[in-house]
């Protein structure tokens, strides 16, 4: 894992004045990841965004003296119990049901082991070796949950998705979540000593739909990683480097690819418009960087399938997920990414792409909203009708000079979404929550 240059002081957050205690910032955090390991790929099976929030947040909460050590379900017997992933950051393998072919609906029957696995490598330690736990998904929520009561650490809860936000708005053939994940968040919310929210509509959400205390919901916008995610040296260098056409119209997607992610409906705007400019067909190429995840894997080979259907196939090229470096080339390589999700807590593949210099067209849902400036470095679009992304791409393709002014504002704009800011921002939290935890002690 790549190191960073940068280090934020280590000033405290002034307390408010009635209480006269500045606030404490953990030592050590226990950050809990049952479902997903920082160390896999992002772009397939159940790894994506929130990977890198974790990768990214753990080591930039050790450069300003906050040790954290991830706790996350062994898959594989190739890695040791614990993966040193940067300094200060440490990686503990719990044991919990078979390495492989266990799907994350059936993971709630391994929390037990898990808890377990958990307790075990705490038990090696001196009383208070934690001083907060950091839940990441319901499902770490509730070993969290189990472990602050066992530790006598506050709780600090990310959710990341939402079963009732999914639900009410679910693609066509998608699973709705079910009731026993409705139930687990519900409890998670109520117990956890500080929720974090990536925007402000997710913290209205938490309120709205789980009854949260709007007083422990903590907004902490996603960061991205600015010395990866960058212009650098231009879209013509990324193309030539990816053997892409200079002059192609490319849009693109990138991610896992499921139902919820919606990339069929880019597919069918591709269709509708090389049918109204079939000009077009020489010189467009659709990327398609990612894999089978979720329900998506029960059809692995479905969107390859509408691609020939709709007479497309040849010019939709799918590619496997690929490390960090490489998928910022490919942000600069295309024209604009394309995000038609149903769902999306914030889209951090948006504010990635947008440091790289490149625009974005996203559904104007969850926090899309807020990565993307619509009309300024990029289009929001109501709803999934595949006829008003067709509309967008065209305007693109008309307007060359369009990808190149958007992307300029889009890198400006992804400025703002350091990790720096997010990881100081975290440990504020944090010490809120340790505040709160010793007011009811």
């Amino acid at each position: 894992m790549s190191q960073y240059i940068s280090r934020l002081g280590r000033r405290s957050p002034t307390a408010p004045p009635r209480l006269r205690l500045p606030h404490r910032r953990p030592r050590r955090v226990a950050m809990l990841s049952v479902h997903t390991s920082p160390l896999h790929q992002p772009g397939t099976g159940d790894a994506g965004g929130m990977n890198v929030y974790i990768v990214e947040l753990a080591q930039r909460l050790a450069e300003i003296n906050i040790e954290v050590e991830v706790f996350t379900r062994a898959t594989t017997a190739a890695l040791p119990p614990v993966v040193e992933l940067a300094p200060g950051v440490l990686v503990r393998h719990i044991g919990a049901g078979p390495y492989e072919g266990l799907a994350k609906e059936e993971l709630p029957a391994q929390l037990c082991a898990f808890t377990h696995g958990v307790m075990q490598a705490w038990a090696g330690h001196r009383p208070g070796y934690y001083d907060l736990v950091h839940s990441h998904y319901w499902l770490s929520g509730h070993v969290g949950w189990l472990a602050a009561q066992r530790w006598g650490a506050p709780l600090v809860h990310a959710m990341h998705t939402m079963a009732k936000v999914k639900n009410a708005s679910l693609a066509e053939g998608d699973t709705p979540e079910p009731a026993a994940r409705v139930i687990g968040e519900t409890q998670i919310v109520s117990a956890a000593d500080r929720l974090i929210a990536n925007t402000a509509e997710e913290a209205a959400e938490l309120v709205r739909h789980y009854a949260a205390d709007a007083g422990k919901v903590a907004v902490v916008h996603p960061g991205v990683n600015l010395e990866r995610f960058c212009p650098a040296d231009g879209r013509a260098a990324a193309r030539a480097r990816l053997g892409l056409p200079q002059d192609a119209l490319i849009p693109l997607f990138a991610g896992r690819i499921q139902p919820l992610k919606a990339p069929d409906v880019l597919l069918r705007a591709v269709a509708l418009l090389l049918d109204e400019c079939p000009e077009l067909r020489s010189r467009i190429v659709v990327p398609v960087v990612g894999g089978p995840s979720g329900s998506g894997l029960a059809k692995p080979e479905g969107l390859q399938k509408l691609a020939a259907r709709l007479g497309i196939a040849d010019v939709v090229h799918f590619r496997p997920p690929v490390e960090q470096a490489r998928l910022a080339d490919w942000f600069r390589a295309a024209s604009v990414l394309v995000m038609p999700s149903y769902s999306e807590s914030f889209g951090l593949v948006a504010i990635e792409a947008q440091a790289a210099g490149t625009p974005v067209i996203a559904a104007s849902v969850g926090g899309l909203p807020v990565a993307v400036q619509d009309g300024r470095t990029g289009f929001l679009v109501p709803g999934h009708d595949p006829a008003a992304y067709a509309r967008v791409l065209r305007e693109f393709a008309a307007n060359p000079h369009l990808c190149a002014g958007m992307g300029e504002a889009a890198a400006r704009h992804a400025k703002s979404f350091g990790w720096d800011t997010a990881a100081s921002t975290t440990a504020g939290v944090y010490a809120e929550a340790m505040q709160a935890h010793r007011r009811r002690a």
